[in-house]
């Protein structure tokens, strides 16, 4: 939150002015609010203003919609803000905290504002004003309208359940999943799973990594296809290339293996089956449905509140919808946080038990799940509430354990005094969690050492198997992309750490054996994707560089890649989806504002085994009390006033 000659718009607005200086608003919020109300018509009063450039400030920053009554947290934070400034540098002209209406005042100004109600001299209404069981909200109309849509087609797929023949599902389930009561007794959830998703019209798979999501969506669609039969239409995707590549490899594997599952599935980007034209809309959409039968969206926790609207809009009021992510991770860098909302959903009372305090009679009750999801006596009441919701978490682990899930569940939960003693104290077992001095890097300098170490040897032996499995060792993963904290600067930390052990390129060419590559562009011509991470290897007197494909390995010459850059650090977002036997995490200062306990909890659950922390106990303990707050009103039921 700053204030300097960058951040600080042109103009004259007496309301406006005040909070761009204090760094509250930015110079975009600035002028398009001004336009906005330029385009009116109308004569709008300065907290009309204010509140529309608050509104795009919300999007700007990830959000729906503007909180009002939790505009004194926001007026207090600036507050804060103002005066770290003047204590960092006392000679600093600071300017003075801009002074906030009441959400009050706000709201009276709002009901009779033409930006909400209706403009004389024309359509233009981009406001909507709505309450909630958060209190009033303010939205920009066109988010407004998206989460209605999403809200309206949930419920009305909520409403009613596919017919399926039980006796076929249980067979089919215990084809895939074998009989029950195998293994240590507990009821299978991931059997839970692909029950709900055969007896919904949308189902919900969260949990954390390693949970075994992807697992259990294949075995889904081979439940499903045996239910519905070989002919059944299946369409994957996933907001990236990357993530949509990953699903098809493992669910390519699982059709390989099981002979459960016919035919051929291609995995795409959501934009993709979408058919997105470059002015920004759509083919598919309402009037031109998706042809499938069942629907599968990965990494749904990256999918924004447009693109889900427009993904709901498009399907078959008789397509499943399986919605596939875990809710603690990184959401869109778009507006909206989608997965979690819709996990939190599950939980939020029905309009009949807002409302009136009655049950909702159209409310799905649990003791209505049909008999092969009631199937396990291990869900507590919430879960019971969430199945019949829709909603599902897998819970037990499979890629990490001991300390790091103990830390992991620590910074979900807000527990920062928790995090430092479980990283100080005792660690039995082989997973370990270390806060390492920023001043004395020894450790991590000796682990980056040996892992290219061992990647170069790999990659001069042209060993592509070992090669790959030394590139997913070790992984420094930052916060931000520049600067002394971000990729920028530990790459040239790593570079410099490892230079003097780097073999030649081959006939002095621009790659060597050894060279970690960052794909940067999709390319499926060549089967590689944005967040591919590849190496260059020793290829007779040449060289060629190798991805890893489930199981597959993917060999291209480096001419035939277009977009790459040497990968000796990447950023916490690009990591995503992916899985290393060790991280670095490096944090920034406390005050940086990207620091956030999804951005540790992400960073952390990429390891399988070795995390290490390099920053302060004040930035790791900011890292965990700090969370991403993205307002949105899908998590509960909006009236527009």
């Amino acid at each position: 939150m700053r204030g300097d000659r960058n951040t600080v718009a042109v103009t004259d607005d007496p309301v406006l002015a005040p909070f761009n200086a204090a760094g509250v608003l930015s110079p975009a919020d600035v002028h398009v609010a001004r336009r906005i109300a330029a385009l009116s018509g109308e004569q709008v009063p300065g907290p009309v203003r204010l509140a529309t450039a608050l509104a795009v400030r919300a999007v700007r920053t990830g959000s729906t919609c503007v909180q009002l009554d939790r505009l004194a947290e926001l007026a207090a934070d600036t507050q804060r803000a103002l005066a770290e400034r003047a204590a960092l540098d006392p000679s600093a002209a600071v300017p003075d905290a801009p002074d906030w209406p009441s959400t009050g005042e706000l709201v009276a100004a709002l009901q009779s504002s033409p930006l909400v109600t209706g403009c004389a001299g024309g359509p233009l209404r981009p406001l909507a004003l709505a309450q909630s069981l958060d209190g009033p909200l303010l939205y920009l109309r066109k988010y407004f309208r998206q989460e209605n849509a999403i809200r309206e087609i949930l419920d009305e797929r909520a409403g009613r359940r596919p017919v399926v023949d039980e006796e076929a599902l249980a067979t089919a389930l215990e084809r895939a999943f074998g009989p029950v009561g195998d293994g240590d007794g507990r009821y299978d959830r991931q059997r839970a799973a692909a029950a709900l998703a055969a007896c919904s019209w949308t189902t919900v798979l969260a949990g954390g990594p390693g949970t075994g999501k992807t697992y259990t969506v294949a075995r889904i669609l081979a439940v499903l296809q045996s239910v519905l039969g070989p002919a059944t239409r299946i369409g994957l995707c996933a907001p990236t290339g990357r993530a949509a590549a990953q699903m098809q490899s493992a669910i390519g594997a699982y059709r390989r293996q099981s002979g459960l599952l016919t035919g051929e599935q291609t995995a795409v980007t959501v934009h993709r089956m979408l058919g997105a034209r470059p002015d920004g809309t759509f083919k598919r959409g309402p009037g031109n449905r998706l042809p499938y039968d069942v629907v599968v969206v990965d990494e749904t926790s990256m999918l924004s509140v447009t693109l889900m609207s427009r993904l709901l809009g498009a399907l078959r009021p008789d397509s499943r919808l399986i919605l596939v992510g875990d809710p603690h991770q990184l959401v869109s860098v778009e507006a909206g946080a989608v997965l979690a909302d819709l996990v939190d959903r599950a939980q939020s009372p029905s309009p009949s038990e807002s409302e009136s305090g009655a049950a909702d009679a159209g409310r799905p009750r649990p003791e209505l799940l049909p008999a092969p999801v009631r199937g396990g006596a291990d869900f507590t009441g919430p879960e019971w509430t969430s199945l019949a919701a829709g909603v599902i978490t897998l819970r037990r682990g499979h890629r990490y354990g001991g300390v790091i899930a103990a830390v992991a569940e620590a910074v979900n939960d807000g527990r920062a005094d928790e995090v430092l003693e479980l990283i100080a104290g005792e660690q039995p077992g082989p997973a370990t969690v270390t806060l390492v001095d920023p001043e004395e890097l020894d450790p991590v300098r000796d682990q980056v050492r040996s892992a290219a170490a061992a990647l170069c040897d790999a990659a001069l032996a042209g060993d592509a198997a070992g090669a790959l499995e030394a590139l997913s060792a070790h992984r420094v993963l930052c916060a931000h992309r520049d600067g002394r904290y971000g990729v920028g600067g530990w790459s040239r930390q790593v570079t410099a750490w490892i230079g003097d052990d780097l073999p030649p390129a081959p006939d002095g060419g621009a790659w060597y054996p050894g060279e970690p590559l960052l794909v940067t562009a999709n390319d499926p011509a060549q089967d590689v994707y944005n967040g591919d991470v590849g190496v260059v290897i020793a290829d007779g007197q040449d060289v060629t560089t190798v991805f890893e494909r489930g199981r597959q390995i993917t060999r291209l010459h480096p001419s035939q890649l277009a977009d790459t850059v040497p990968v000796y650090a990447m950023t916490i977002h690009r990591s995503q989806g992916s899985q290393f036997g060790a991280v670095t995490v490096v944090l920034p200062p406390a005050a940086s504002e990207l620091l956030s306990r999804e951005l540790l909890y992400t960073a952390i659950t990429r390891a399988e085994h070795t995390v290490r922390i390099v920053g302060t106990q004040e930035a790791l303990r900011a890292a965990v009390q700090r969370r991403v707050q993205r307002a949105s009103g899908l998590r509960s039921v909006v009236r527009e006033d």
